[in-house]
């Protein structure tokens, strides 16, 4: 007989569950990666992301364009992502832990449904920020859609206006889909209360400014994306990227930390720097503490089904 699997066949495949942008332990987001995964469908993979039920499951594959050194599927309890921030962390700091070899020193390439993506080694992974796919002005049917969903804040039901200041907002997306919503400051980021059952499609990020001295970190940020199965997403660094593409070195200084999860008792530091790249055009490069918090086995499929 052949090596080949059998359909309806379950192996044991590697598993890590890692801990992304946080130094303290449970305080960051976790990303479900699982190693070695060819022989899984679509279809098992997108069940297995519902199954975790976190924000982001991965599935590390061998990598089909040159200069990558693995290739990388997202999915969330939705649908599939081309790019999402803290999962590439996660996945890189997965794939090193199990024994994997970068073709260049203190580099990582990663091949994605966004095309290549470079993280480097430090004193903690960072990534290279992907092209936005979409940015620019908000028209003002948009723009209106996030004033109501803003509007169900303190003191305002759903849609009843709480004085929510929007500043500015722009498309921010490098693959998910986001808008991004500059606030007056971090304590209106904070004190956001959004009627997520009026957001349809919308994937919305909200940044404010911490006035000096009040807070270890530079920016607020939250994210929302009721669509993707996830209401409010704990730490999210595809975002990060975005709202630093848009405003870093403008509204925002050329480096910053930026805090997220803090309204879900989470303490996720996301560090974000600007530096020119080897062109000269400017490179967002966004990057996090991370720490695997479970690690084993999980019993998947190991061919189509029949």
């Amino acid at each position: 007989m052949s090596g080949a699997p059998v359909p309806g066949a379950v192996v044991e495949r590697r598993f890590s569950q890692v801990d992304v942008f946080s130094a303290e332990p449970l305080r960051g987001n976790p990303v479900a990666v699982v190693h070695d995964a060819e022989g899984l469908d679509e279809a098992d993979m997108a069940a297995f992301a519902r199954w975790t039920n976190l924000s982001e499951t991965t599935f590390l594959l061998p990598p089909t364009t040159p200069g990558a050194d693995y290739r990388l599927r997202i999915f969330t309890p939705g649908r599939e992502l081309p790019f999402a921030g803290h999962p590439t962390l996660g996945s890189a700091h997965a794939w090193l832990e199990a024994g994997g070899r970068p073709a260049a020193d203190g580099v990582v390439v990663q091949e994605c449904g966004a095309g290549l993506v470079r993280l480097r080694r430090g004193e903690r992974l960072a990534f290279a920020a992907p092209p936005l796919v979409r940015s620019g002005p908000v028209d003002e049917a948009d723009l209106a859609h996030v004033r109501r969903v803003l509007g169900a804040g303190p003191g305002g039901g759903p849609g009843g206006g709480s004085g929510v200041e929007v500043l500015d907002a722009a498309w921010v997306d490098n693959g998910p889909g986001w808008l991004g919503v500059l606030l007056a400051d971090a304590a209106a980021v904070l004190s956001l209360e959004p009627d997520l059952a009026a957001f349809g499609d919308l994937k919305l990020g909200v940044v404010g400014v911490h006035p000096a001295g009040t807070s270890d970190a530079d920016v607020e940020v939250r994210a929302f994306v009721p669509s993707l199965g996830v209401g409010e997403d704990p730490v999210t660094g595809s975002l990060n990227a975005g709202l630093a593409q848009w405003l870093a070195g403008d509204r925002l200084p050329s480096a910053y930390v930026a805090s997220q999860g803090t309204v879900l008792g989470r303490r996720g530091r996301v560090h974000v720097s600007t530096e020119a790249g080897p062109d000269g055009e400017p490179v967002v490069w966004v990057g996090g503490d991370t720490a695997t918090t479970v690690a084993g086995q999980v019993r998947l499929p190991a061919g189509p089904r029949r």
